[in-house]
């Protein structure tokens, strides 16, 4: 048997951590013959709660989780980790500004990243998930100067999985038989997911539902939205998919990308092929190679429809960049 990995989950005792950590112990994410040891982060007030999770991860006797090691300490979280799943955030409140939730969750990816700069290990690779994600993984790449930038990364599978669901409803498909759709961008409402080299079975998805005008309202607003509409349904935010998007997320960056696909997860912005601002973390169309490298998928022609949303949203990443400016 292999040598286990250490897995650093924060937000441990919250929905998306308890939807997560079962997942991640059980061989499904990192393989059937791979241990894990779970180093378990969250706040002091939660800590009751997440003595709770790590009794029902021992209940479990999964062979595979080797120890887990649960703490209010980021230094004692992040010690020796070699995956970094950061899932705690500040949640936005009614009548919270968007500012002020960009502000209090820089704060704790400012301590977060200058913990994993100090003592993860050496081939450490980071996956943001607490939002407002693309520029919480900013903030805590700016604080870990030792890490390479390309080990960072922030999630927009979970845009990518519900868009392949709206696609695959519309066309009355399977969701498999949908591939080639990247979100472009930001993890927000200003996100855009390319339906316009989107392909069902192999075929366009513009000529398997040949109504445009669906694309650019129904299916644009039931993705960009999703995340409210089912607040507004369960009364609670997105937890067992924003769960399964990471584990997506994470095996999408250990195996090669199935030949002619792509995949979306927001990367650092450096030398990209579309003029995006150098810098952001911006989700782009990706391949993974088999040495575990990605490369940004280039030569894709953007309309005109397509060149707007993806300014639109790479401006509001560049205004909330310039919000957490002092802490980076």
């Amino acid at each position: 048997m292999k040598s286990p990995i250490r897995v650093t989950v924060t937000g441990g005792a919250g929905q998306i951590g308890y939807s997560l950590l079962f997942r991640l112990a059980n061989g499904e994410t990192f393989g059937p013959d791979q241990p894990v040891i779970l180093q378990i982060l969250e706040v002091p007030q939660a800590m009751d709660g997440l003595r709770g999770v790590v009794m029902e991860l021992e209940d479990c006797a999964f062979p595979l989780l080797h120890d887990i090691v649960p703490t209010d300490d980021p230094n004692v979280a992040f010690k020796d980790t070699n995956w970094a799943l950061l899932v705690g955030s500040k949640p936005r409140t009614a009548g919270m500004e968007r500012k002020e939730l960009l502000s209090d969750n820089g704060k704790i990816f400012v301590g977060q990243g200058r913990a994993i700069n100090d003592h993860a290990a050496s081939d450490v690779r980071i996956l943001v998930v607490g939002n407002p994600c693309n520029t919480n993984a900013l903030v805590g790449m700016k604080n870990a100067p030792d890490v390479p930038h390309n080990r960072w990364f922030a999630m927009t599978r979970l845009d990518e999985n519900r868009a392949k669901t709206q696609i695959a409803k519309k066309a009355g498909v399977l969701v498999g038989d949908v591939t080639n759709l990247a979100v472009w961008g930001n993890h927000s409402a200003t996100q855009f997911p390319n339906f316009e080299h989107a392909l069902v079975k192999g075929k366009a998805a513009t000529q398997a539902i040949s109504e445009r005008a669906w694309f650019e309202g129904d299916f644009m607003k039931t993705v960009q939205q999703r995340g409210k509409a089912i607040i507004e349904a369960r009364g609670k935010s997105s937890a067992a998919s924003a769960a399964n998007a990471a584990i997506d997320t994470v095996r999408s960056l250990l195996r090669p990308t199935p030949a002619g696909d792509w995949t979306s997860i927001a990367i650092p912005s450096d030398g990209n092929p579309y003029g995006v601002a150098e810098g952001l973390i911006f989700s782009f169309p990706l391949r993974v190679k088999a040495d575990g490298s990605y490369e940004i998928v280039a030569g894709l022609e953007l309309s005109a429809y397509a060149q707007e949303k993806i300014k639109a949203t790479e401006k509001e990443l560049l205004e909330e960049r310039a919000d957490v400016a002092s802490m980076m």
